[in-house]
């Protein structure tokens, strides 16, 4: 992915409802990667599918995505911790559920194209600002946290 300059145009015309909405949460959500990037390392690409960023936590590199408005809709974070092949593979499974039932918070461990990902979805229904730090910080700190010693145990 290549950086994209931020496309606040269609949001910001001053029309109530869904534009509005849009900043709220494209504000929120930028004002929490500010504080967590490092070395101004955030992407961000708007398209009429949405928003998707990026930007680097620690040792990994996480990934927000929001692709509409509507209480419907889902926002989505995630980050990769380990790709496929792996060592022990049934090891592995029973690790990351039990890191699932205890240390992951409202994030989980999931396998998703060859890769084993951190991450947390919800809808927009009530969200709220909080909530979306939240998702955001608990994905970044769980997959940096565990990155490292995933790959030395379970690399193949």
């Amino acid at each position: 992915m290549s950086a994209y300059e931020l496309d606040l145009e269609s949001t910001e015309s001053g029309t109530t409802g869904e534009a509005s909405v849009t900043m709220n949460y494209v504000e929120v959500i930028e004002t929490v990667i500010s504080s967590l990037q490092q070395d101004q390392s955030a992407m961000v690409s708007h398209t009429d599918g949405g928003y998707l960023w990026k930007f680097k936590y620690g040792s990994v590199e996480v990934f927000v995505q929001l692709p509409g408005t509507s209480d419907e809709d889902v926002l989505s974070v995630w980050s990769s911790v380990l790709k496929w092949p792996v060592k022990d593979e049934a090891k592995l499974m029973r690790k990351l559920l039990e890191m699932n039932w205890s240390s992951t918070f409202e994030a989980r461990f999931a396998i998703v194209e060859d890769q084993v990902i951190v991450c947390a979805q919800r809808t927009l229904a009530e969200l709220s600002p909080a909530e979306v730090s939240r998702n955001i910080t608990i994905v970044a700190t769980v997959a940096d946290d565990n990155d490292e010693s995933l790959q030395s145990e379970f690399a193949s």
